[in-house]
This record gives structure tokens, sequence and C-alpha cells, in this order.
């Protein structure tokens, strides 16, 4: 069970923002002690993190220095204060965790892909009352992590957060860790009670963009950070490149502009009201537009089924597409919103004409020469 009682850990958890920081790797105690006490004295970290187990893609990677770095990151935490948190993946870690008075558990992204996996942590955790953070799977699957929210619950674990750490994505995306905003915005909307954390760190994987990400984060509404935070980065021996000291931490939280949850009672709400009735009435309109022109869509559909043209036109459609996407600027609107507003309405208008040329094909001929 923690050192820090469960009553104090509910009381932190309501802090706003809610901070967590450390090394990707407990390394040495000396280390750890270093980065502990510099993060402590920032007077922002509500939590000291460290890797214990880390596992890593390829082998003869360096994999965490195990149990003993349990007893450092315990030893810490009585000279800090600072409650800790570690990443388990089995019985046995969650068992070693606990023997050493670790304050919160977090399951990391490759466990919280495999359910498996995930029952196995909340069937070693049943009647332990100790918060855990689930971050999101590797694959971008909301279910799968939705999944693992109600297997740690069902559990009986009264407090649970959610780490977004951004997902893993064909293709360049200039992140270590594709952000999908969209995806942590629903996650979020989901399970509106439960914490939110960002993790800039695995989501950028270079600490010189981290800033940015951290404002982006705020800016849609986090409730903190989980942050990667060493003595010396540069001579980390895991992700070096995207840890930063904890003196670079304290300068960009001094920097990052923190945004206030709204409330009906604040003074700018009645404002607020009014331009969200304005734009109630614009995604009012737009919803309306967008069915009319599934409507032409149907018609287009059966037009094609009468003179046997298939639905898929690709050359419409990249006419299409250039057309808008040359507005784009003017428009006020990034192209890679407009490229996935076109490309899901265009499934949609498939959608419909397939709908229509199916039901044609129901018809016995002598209805189709009546029609």
């Amino acid at each position: 069970m923690s050192a820090i009682s469960f009553e104090s850990l509910q009381i932190l958890w309501q802090k706003r923002p809610f901070i967590i920081s450390g090394p990707c790797s407990a390394e040495t105690e000396g280390q750890l002690r270093e980065t502990a006490f510099l993060l402590r004295d920032t007077n922002r970290v509500d939590l000291l993190r460290a890797g214990i187990w880390k596992p890593r893609t390829k082998p003869g990677l360096f994999e965490g220095v195990g149990v003993k770095g349990l007893a450092w990151l315990e030893q810490v935490s009585k000279e800090t204060g600072l409650p800790t948190t570690v990443e388990v993946a089995n019985t046995k870690q969650v068992e070693e965790a606990l023997k050493h008075n670790v304050s919160v558990l977090w399951v990391g992204a490759r466990t919280t892909v495999n359910p498996f996996s995930v029952q196995e942590l909340a069937d070693a955790l049943r009647g332990v009352k100790i918060p855990v953070l689930i971050k999101n799977p590797i694959s971008p699957d909301l279910d799968l992590w939705t999944g693992a929210v109600e297997r740690i619950a069902g559990a009986g674990i009264e407090l649970i957060g959610l780490i977004h750490r951004g997902f893993s994505t064909f293709g360049e995306t200039g992140y270590r860790n594709n952000p999908l905003w969209q995806l942590a915005i629903e996650m979020h909307l989901r399970h509106p009670d439960l914490l939110f954390l960002t993790d800039p760190s695995h989501i950028c994987g270079r600490r010189d963009i981290i800033p940015q990400t951290i404002q982006r984060a705020i800016d849609l509404g986090s409730d903190g950070l989980m942050i990667e935070s060493h003595c010396d980065p540069d001579q980390a021996w895991s992700d070096a490149a995207q840890q930063l000291t904890p003196t670079q931490l304290k300068q960009i939280f001094e920097e990052i502009i923190w945004r206030k949850v709204d409330s009906p009672s604040s003074q700018y709400h009645t404002a607020l009201d009014a331009l969200r009735r304005e734009i109630n009435q614009y995604d009012e309109e737009v919803l309306q537009i967008l069915s009319r022109r599934m409507q032409v869509a149907e018609k287009i559909g059966q037009y094609k089924q009468e003179h046997q043209i298939t639905i898929l036109q690709t050359a419409r459609w990249q006419e299409l597409s250039r057309r808008v996407l040359e507005k784009s600027e003017r428009l006020g609107l990034s192209t890679t919103f407009l490229t996935q507003f076109l490309a899901a309405i265009h499934m949609e208008s498939i959608t419909h004409q397939k709908r229509v040329l199916d039901q044609l094909q129901k018809k016995p001929s002598f209805e189709k020469e009546n029609s």
C-alpha cells in the first residue's frame, strides 16, 4: 500500500494542472535522486515518475534496472515528499510496486492494446485502493482504450486517469507518435469525469516541439501532463532526445498559457452563450445543406444505374478535390481539414448512391419499367 494515504491522493487528483514528471528510466540511484530534488524545487510537479521495467521495441536496448529501482524510488519519495508512479505490465510487477509503496500505477500503451494483459492487471489489483492511469493503446482504437478503463474499473479501482501519448500510424507526421487530437477529444468526451493527461514526450519524440504540443493539449482541455525530465538528458540511457532538464521544464511551464475550464458563473459566459448559439445555427445550416447534397447524390446514383456507370468516378473526384482545396487559404480552412472533410463527404455520397443502386437492382423488372 502507498505510503501516501489514499485520501491524500484523492485530493491531489482534483488539482489542475496535474503534473507528473521524472526520468524515462531510473538509471542509477544518484541520477534518480538528483532529478527528483530538482523537480521538487520547481514547485510544479505533483507526482514523480520513473521507468523501472522498460518494454522496448527491439531486444538489446536498455530494459530498466528492475526491482532495485523501486527501492531507490521509495527512498527518494521519503526524502522529497513526492508521491510516485511506475508502469506495470503483469501481476509480478504490480506486487513489487505495491511492496515498495508506489503511490500510483500506470498501464502502458503496449499493455492497453492487449485485453488479456489488462485483465491480468485488473485481477492483480482487485481489492487494492490505488489510483491507476491508463495510456492509450498504440493503435488508434478508442474501444480498446475504453475496454481497459472498464476492466480496471471492474476490479474496484476508484481513481482512474487517462494519458494521451499519441498513436502509431503509417507515414511521416513529424511526431514520434501521431497525436490524432480528434481521437483524444472523443475519448475525453466519453469519459468526462476521469482525469485526462497528455504525454508530450512520447507524442513528440524530440524536445524542440514539446512546448507547442503542451500548449495545444492545454488549449484542448487537457487536465495536465506526464512529461519526461532528466538531470542530464543527453546522457540518458533511454529516449534521450525527448527528455528535458527540470530547469527547461520550469521555463516551459512559466511560458504556457494555462486555460481555465469554462464555468456558468463566469462573467464572460453570457457572451460565450451568444457565440455558441450562433455556432449552433451554423451547424444546423451545414447539416441541412449536407442532407440536400446527399439527396442529389441519390439522384446521381439512380442515373448511374440507368446508364450502367460505376459509382466511383476517379477523374470527377480528383477535379472536385482540386477545386475545393484551391480555395482553402481564401476560406481560412486548412488543407488537412478540407481533405478529411471531403473524404468523409465522398464516402457518405458513395454510401447513398450504393443504397439507391441496391434498391433498384432488387426491383422486379416490370417495376423498373413502370418507375
